[in-house]
């Protein structure tokens, strides 16, 4: 077994033992345990992880309190587990994809190294939108731009998103039925 696919399973097997635990302390334990290992990418990885749950967390975290809230229950402990658990779990899915490489890990199985050639494929081609309407906007943009502008940015790149992935997935659909995948 190479390095890639042992990385691979090892954290596949994290990933389950992690949502077996119910306990505050070892998920905090977990956690610290995945950022020494982590090395001198650990702050880095940890501020990944970290923005890429604000906005989803938060909303969870804040839906959660008010039915908490609503119902008379106690919410520190759930909301604690429910934020340390995804933390973990969100870190060391960054720390997988910094030090593996995933087609790497997938070799000798053709199936799901076609399906992550093309996600990898996709990925590159949003990652390259996404760095064009941000060059768009710097550019048109030259005196720090107010909030109203960066939220109409943002509104037109999201439904430029949009409109792309419907697009493609509209295309790659007929794509796989002229080839015989879909039976109707």
């Amino acid at each position: 077994m190479n390095r890639a696919r042992a990385w691979l399973l090892t954290y596949l097997g994290a990933v389950v033992a992690i949502t077996c635990v119910h306990q505050p302390v070892a998920l905090a334990a977990g956690l610290a345990v995945a950022l020494v290992g982590a090395g001198g990418a650990r702050w880095r990885l940890l501020k990944r992880a970290a923005l890429a749950l604000l906005l989803v967390n938060a909303s969870v975290s804040l839906a959660y309190a008010g039915l908490a809230w609503w119902q008379g229950r106690p919410l520190g402990d759930a909301l604690l587990l429910i934020n340390l658990r995804v933390l973990l779990l969100v870190f060391l899915g960054f720390w997988l994809v910094d030090r593996v490489r995933l087609l790497d890990a997938l070799a000798g199985w053709p199936v799901l190294s076609m399906i992550a050639t093309l996600a990898l494929g996709q990925i590159a081609v949003y990652r390259r939108l996404l760095d064009d309407f941000r060059l768009a906007f710097r550019s048109r943009n030259p005196a720090p731009p107010s909030a109203a502008a960066m939220l109409r940015h943002a509104g037109a790149q999201a439904g430029c998103l949009l409109d792309k992935s419907l697009h493609d997935a509209e295309q790659a659909a007929q794509a796989m039925r002229s080839r015989g995948a879909f039976d109707a």
